[in-house]
């Protein structure tokens, strides 16, 4: 049965979004250091844990739209429940990996199970107008913020006691989640509105192919595809570096993230509306990219952990930038293909998702041998500073003739 309640719905697939991330943020402070278990040596730890995001994020890659289309088929709620429950059973095997190469398998299978963040996008727009689109997944990713807040630290507790107990907990609260959901989850996606299924459109290379057709949205798929690279280098490699330049520990790495996903909430989830009211999406794309870019070159040069923090709390316009492109891949969309191309926007995504670590892995190993206090040490995030100013300028030239639908702000 199809829900009428946009309400409730945009209730439920916040708080589903929320116990979701808060499972991811529990492992992203002791994933590393398991990792860092089975090696030998700073370089070894880099290179494995490159090898281990890498296939989460090959694994995003193939399995977005997959949901995503299979969603547009047969609803957002039974694919929705189904990942999330495959999620759980991945996380509590993980937690029993006692090899890398089982911990390469299963990160691969959690990749896969996890690529959902579309299709609680397409839920949203199912029941929104396109004018508020901007706003509602503005709360989505606040919702991502709010679980980075609290996953990561209580990740970084938990590892302190065992390496292994942060992932029985975040399987157990996927589990919570498909179990919440499988009562009160409402469809949200009319049978009249729904799609038949084609396989062809099963592949992330067709579906990014879609993206990139859509009208005026071609251009924005290359600034899409830059700003997600420069994005994904940063939790490739974020707990290493810090481990690196700081001595950290999941602890202490939690905390770091903690200031992230506030900030995240506090922008996507209260200031972004202001904005919006004032600017239109393109030019907080374009504001959003160049303050991102800024704060990548104060993580890497930031000589103590008080940087670190000043540089995430002035990052506000850069994690607002999101939403807004999001928001203008949606609108291009039609009411029937939200699925499909915001699978499509996830696909291309977890491309970043996957090639990004391979990129912050080769530049950690490069620099692995410098001293904690040598600049050099902070080149992955320089090289993302640099992806992030190509995006910026691919964005400018783009908006200023866009055709219709993509119009720049007239204020």
């Amino acid at each position: 049965m199809t829900s009428h309640r946009p309400t409730a719905t945009i209730f439920f697939i916040l708080m589903a979004v929320l116990i979701d991330m808060i499972a991811v943020g529990v492992i992203m402070p002791v994933l590393p250091a398991l990792v860092g278990s089975f090696s030998d040596s700073k370089a070894d730890n880099a290179f494995w844990y490159g090898v281990v995001a890498c296939s989460f994020g090959a694994a995003n890659f193939i399995g977005a739209p997959i949901l995503g289309a299979l969603s547009d088929r047969f609803g957002r709620r039974p694919i929705l429940l189904t990942s999330f429950a495959a999620m759980a059973g991945c996380l509590l095997l993980t937690g029993l990996a006692r090899s890398l190469t089982a911990l390469v398998v299963l990160r691969f299978m959690s990749g896969f199970s996890q690529s959902n963040v579309a299709l609680a996008q397409a839920a949203v727009a199912d029941v929104t107008e396109a004018a508020q689109r901007g706003q509602r997944f503005g709360l989505i990713g606040s919702m991502v913020g709010l679980g980075y807040i609290l996953g990561p630290v209580l990740g970084g507790l938990l590892g302190g006691i065992d390496l292994h107990l942060p992932f029985f907990v975040a399987g157990g609260l996927a589990a919570v989640n498909a179990a919440f959901g499988l009562f009160v989850m409402p469809e949200t996606l009319p049978a009249e509105h729904r799609r038949p299924l084609a396989w062809q459109r099963l592949t992330p290379f067709s579906s990014i192919h879609d993206l990139a057709s859509l009208r005026g949205v071609g251009p924005l798929a290359v600034v899409l595809t830059l700003a997600y690279l420069a994005q994904f280098i940063l939790p490739a490699t974020w707990a290493l570096m810090m481990q690196f330049k700081f001595g950290w520990g999941p602890r202490e790495t939690g905390w770091s993230l903690f200031a992230y996903g506030l900030m995240l909430v506090i922008a996507q989830g209260v200031l972004i509306r202001f904005v919006l009211r004032r600017r239109s999406p393109q030019w907080l794309t374009i504001a959003g990219l160049l303050s991102a870019a800024l704060a990548f070159v104060a993580y890497g040069v930031a000589w103590a952990p008080w940087v670190i923090y000043v540089a995430i709390a002035a990052n506000v316009l850069g994690f607002m930038c999101g939403p807004a492109m999001t928001t203008l891949v949606s609108q291009a969309a039609g009411g029937g293909s939200q699925g499909r191309v915001l699978g499509s926007l996830a696909a291309l995504n977890s491309v970043a998702a996957a090639v990004a670590p391979a990129i912050g892995s080769a530049l950690l190993v490069a620099v692995s041998g410098y001293p904690a206090d040598d600049w050099r040490l902070g080149m992955p995030f320089y090289a993302s500073s640099l992806l992030l100013l190509a995006a910026a300028a691919v964005a400018a030239f783009t908006f200023r003739r866009p055709p219709a639908g993509l119009q720049p702000d007239d204020a």
